[in-house]
């Protein structure tokens, strides 16, 4: 969808649907004959939030969209709205839709979110598409807004980006063709190693888990290196199982087809970067992946098989399943070995967190109070959240091994989600760690502008917090 700020009057456009919205008790500031006004007079145009009504005035189609109190209003809420709209639009056929930006208020909420509703996964489909299609967006400010609306839009194209990664099943989308990916990203530099150089690494607990597939592992490692920078490099870490079987500790059937979105941390990271490079903010990124595929074959890992990592710990397998843990470690030390002065990893490590958050929350776990809090609050900007759970001394003793240095699970199945990030933060030495669990908000999040399938969680956040890095200022 193209995408683009003017200050000209909506009218004057040429768009062939214009969005207004409408707050509680306030009139309606560019009324067109008294239409509009009277809509929302009669009742048939609402004022609460998700409400949507269509009448023609002027020559023009418009879509009255309620906004609800405007104290209450706030990004969020814009991108609520936006879906809405794009809902309606597309059925009314829509193919050039405006945004009139109320007073006072930011617009990139209005561009994600329509982006973010618009959005289809139409790759396999042979039929049942009708073509209709939003197919340019047009925001209209008194003021300019181009700068602003450009930062949301190529965030939320690479949130989309990586929706169509996870939404692609994992025939198809498989270690290599996400190495492909990366490769594909413009204003990067990108290296990828196979299981050969893996194992040669000595990342043992990585490798481990790849030994299961004929699928080759892909160590990939991206590079956003831009000449004049400011504050620390940061580093990306996203665990990029295409397909989880469970391995040897086997899944149930049930619902195991989504097991194609393990990789849901990978696209983030790999999506977010190459919108950085593409907003080309002054950020040092490095980005690791580990992407393979988890399954059960004579070569597989074996509960009771000990493992050594890159940093020569060693690790007790208890359940195969847990291998998330495993990729994610030697990917953390290899980050920190590329130069990462801060890291943040993003993995659908748990199933313990859903139960914890539902689809609300990210878990947020950290070595290090301020860079959490920088990582919340870019998460908060996005519209994407995290909660802070605890680390502690006491969680770090479930996890020792009888045989080994520590045990890549909890048998007694107690504070899954933090045992798992205890895990993870023995792998992160002395550098500021941030680690998102983000099992329930990856997928199947059930959001006005993500409902179905992958949601792309993550890119957003990622690209707000190496902003913020830049000294830029909030995007909202």
């Amino acid at each position: 969808m193209r995408v683009r700020a003017t200050t000209d009057a909506p009218p004057a456009t040429g768009a062939d649907t214009i969005a207004v919205g409408v707050f509680d008790e306030e009139p309606i500031a560019h009324d067109v004959d008294g239409v509009l006004q009277a809509l929302v007079d009669s009742g048939e145009a609402r004022t609460a939030l998700r409400k949507v009504a269509v009448t023609h005035a002027g020559g023009h189609r418009y879509v009255l969209a309620g906004l609800g109190n405007r104290d209450d209003f706030d990004p969020e809420r814009a991108r609520v709205a936006a879906a809405a709209v794009a809902g309606r639009a597309k059925e009314l056929g829509t193919r050039r839709l405006c945004w009139e930006v109320p007073h006072h208020v930011e617009a990139p909420g209005f561009v994600e979110g329509t982006l973010l509703a618009a959005y289809e996964y139409r790759e396999h489909k042979t039929g049942d598409d009708d073509g209709r299609r939003i197919e340019e967006l047009i925001v209209s400010a008194h003021h300019d807004t181009s700068a602003e609306v450009e930062r949301a839009a190529v965030a939320t194209e690479a949130a989309n980006a990586a929706r169509d990664l996870q939404n692609a099943p994992a025939n198809q989308l498989t270690p290599t063709a996400l190495a492909e990916r990366a490769r594909a990203l413009e204003g990067v530099a990108v290296e990828v190693w196979g299981r050969e150089q893996i194992e040669a690494a000595g990342m043992g607990a990585f490798a481990a888990v790849a030994r299961g597939s004929h699928a080759e592992p892909q160590l990939i490692t991206i590079r956003h290196d831009p000449p004049d920078v400011a504050g620390p490099v940061l580093g990306f870490v996203g665990k990029g199982v295409t397909f989880d079987s469970g391995g040897i500790s086997i899944k149930p059937a049930m619902k195991m087809s989504e097991m194609k979105f393990d990789m849901s941390g990978a696209a983030a990271v790999l999506e977010a970067t190459g919108a950085i490079a593409r907003l080309g903010l002054p950020t040092r990124v490095v980005t690791v992946i580990g992407a393979t595929e988890n399954l059960p074959s004579g070569h597989s890992v074996k509960p009771g098989d000990i493992l050594r990592a890159k940093t020569g710990t060693t690790i007790e397998v208890l359940n195969t399943d847990a291998e998330g843990r495993l990729v994610l470690a030697d990917c953390l030390a290899h980050a920190i070995e590329q130069g990462a002065e801060r890291v943040v990893d993003l993995a659908t490590l748990t199933g313990a967190i859903v139960t914890t958050f539902g689809n609300t929350y990210a878990g947020l776990f950290g070595s290090d109070d301020e860079w959490c809090a920088e990582v919340e609050a870019a998460g908060r900007r996005a519209g994407e959240l995290a909660w802070r759970l605890p680390l502690h001394a006491e969680y770090s003793e479930l996890i020792k091994s009888r045989y080994a240095d520590i045990a890549n699970a909890v048998e007694a199945r107690k504070a899954g989600s933090i045992t798992a990030a205890e895990f993870l933060r023995r792998f992160t030495g002395e550098v500021p760690w941030a680690h998102l669990d983000i099992a329930g908000t990856a997928y199947e999040n059930g959001k006005p502008y993500t409902p179905k399938g992958g949601a792309g969680f993550g890119v957003r956040l990622l690209v707000e917090l190496a902003r913020a890095n830049a000294g830029a200022p909030d995007l909202h």
